[in-house]
């Protein structure tokens, strides 16, 4: 297997649903999770017009994508940054608009596959977990620090951990023996706190604590609540916006956004809508989208995915 030999999740439909857009001329894409490429790869190829702004916090993430978009290099803008700065790189760029946005949330294949960057609850490794670990708190400073109260919250939160504070209290008491500094020392600390009957079902009964982890040490949801209403403010007239959600979270809050932003203003005794009243936002599919079931097979990744789409259809 090869650095590159990841599978985008819904990578055709992603197209599918931006072709109408990035048909323009000179039009421009953000991809606002870059990851190791594979969207922007596959864009690239497509619309040989367009200009990608690629965005991604990860330093190690970025430099992979740019190895792996070698030859499209005059066409890329790689961009070191979260994606709730959108606002900023483009006033730094003088564009105003732009024609596609994409969104792959959650963390990535290669985050994920690196050991090392402490994402994995299979593996032992560093309790770390930041998307750029050169900046930030890390996982361990969050179990070795925060009250029982504090940590209790973000497992309930973040990770809707039914037991999140028998959780909280088994994590605080262990760390007074020793800190933590490993992540299988937290997965065996976690699954003795919960009880036996619900450990039985469900996969690893570590999974909730390190998604939560993962999203108070890089701040995904405040993020997230910040550059879905950003995107869309620079959309151009007749351009599309497509979001990938990996969980429950993620997806309400795009849910909310887009639902709001597609709501039109008019009376329902109106005869007609204002042109003034017409939504930002034209909804492009119904509900959110799942993946296939052979694309599931071919990528486990694309399980839990739901795609929710739209158009700019007014200022």
């Amino acid at each position: 297997m090869t650095e590159y030999s990841h599978i985008p999740v819904l990578r055709s439909r992603c197209l599918d649903i931006l072709a109408p857009a990035l048909q323009a001329e000179g039009a421009i894409l953000i991809d606002a999770t870059l990851g190791m490429g594979g969207h922007t790869e596959a864009a690239l190829e497509e619309f040989p017009n367009i200009r990608v702004l690629g965005f991604d916090r990860d330093p190690e993430a970025l430099e992979m994508a740019r190895k792996r978009l070698a030859r499209f290099a005059p066409r890329v803008d790689f961009v070191l940054a979260v994606y709730d700065q959108i606002d900023e790189v483009l006033a730094q760029r003088g564009i105003e608009s732009v024609q596609g946005i994409l969104f792959d949330l959650g963390v990535s294949s290669m985050q994920l596959d690196k050991v090392e960057r402490g994402f994995s609850y299979s593996q032992s490794a560093p309790l770390d977990m930041r998307m750029n670990n050169e900046v930030g708190k890390s996982a361990a400073d969050v179990v070795n620090n925060y009250s029982v109260a504090e940590l209790a919250r973000v497992l309930r939160v973040y990770g809707e951990e039914r037991f999140a504070g028998r959780v909280a209290k088994a994590i605080v008491r262990e760390r007074e023996i020793a800190p933590f500094t490993t992540s299988e020392r937290l997965v065996d600390v976690v699954r003795d706190a919960i009880p036996a009957a619900t450990r039985r079902t469900g996969g690893n009964p570590a999974k909730r604590t390190f998604q939560a982890l993962r999203i108070e040490v890089n701040d995904e949801l405040s993020v997230l609540e910040r550059a879905i209403p950003m995107a869309l403010a620079h959309l151009a007239i007749g351009g599309r916006i497509v979001v990938l959600s990996y969980q429950s979270l993620e997806d309400k809050i795009v849910k909310s956004v887009f639902r709001e932003a597609s709501a039109s203003k008019t009376p329902v005794d109106m005869p007609f809508v204002p042109e003034t009243d017409r939504p930002m936002l034209q909804l492009l599919v119904r509900g959110s989208e799942s993946a296939s079931e052979e694309e599931i097979v071919e990528n486990s990744r694309a399980a839990s995915v739901r795609l929710r789409a739209g158009q700019r259809a007014a200022a």
